[in-house]
């Protein structure tokens, strides 16, 4: 069972008995509604539809692999569409950024003199702008938990699962 309080980008690990290839091929034309599933290598994308998803669907990378003493590994990573997760590492980044531009800014006038009440202003905008990002995020994972655990659901009926042991539920 996935644990109550999903984070981020959780991770998860199982061992298997078969071989990573037969495990491989219980997903080849896997694509039933509403997902679909697309394999490259030792890689299986499992992400909804363009008619189920939005804006917050995530989606689920698991990556097959052979164990040197005989069975296999499942390692399994969900989170957000990558689109969405560089725009707002963009975004998080731009805004750190001009935090640090504006605080070198109000250095620089508090060194000659001037007054920072702008610069001190606009990096209190940017603290704000974190905040909003924040609830932004929180928002987005709550609104994609239903679909994080249906993309569970499915990759453990595919792959023949009964257990399941997370590793490493950092959140990064």
């Amino acid at each position: 069972m996935l644990p109550n309080e999903i984070i981020l980008r959780p991770r998860f690990q199982i061992n298997l008995k078969g071989p990573a290839k037969s495990i491989l091929q219980l997903f080849q034309n896997e694509d039933t509604p509403p997902f679909v599933v697309k394999i490259s290598d030792h890689h299986v994308f499992i992400k909804f539809n363009k008619a189920e998803s939005h804006f917050w669907s995530p989606q689920l990378q698991i990556e097959v692999v052979d164990r040197e003493e005989g069975g296999s590994t499942i390692y399994g990573l969900f989170g957000p569409n990558p689109t969405l997760w560089t725009f707002f590492m963009f975004v998080h980044f731009g805004v750190a950024t001009l935090f640090i531009i504006f605080g070198v800014w109000a250095y620089s006038n508090n060194a000659l003199g001037k007054e920072t009440d702008l610069q001190i202003g606009l990096m209190a905008l940017m603290v704000i702008v974190w905040i909003v990002l924040y609830v932004f995020g929180r928002i987005g994972k709550r609104k994609g938990k239903p679909q994080m655990h249906q993309l569970h659901e499915f990759m453990l009926r595919h792959a023949k699962v009964e257990s399941l042991k997370f590793h490493g539920l950092s959140g990064d």
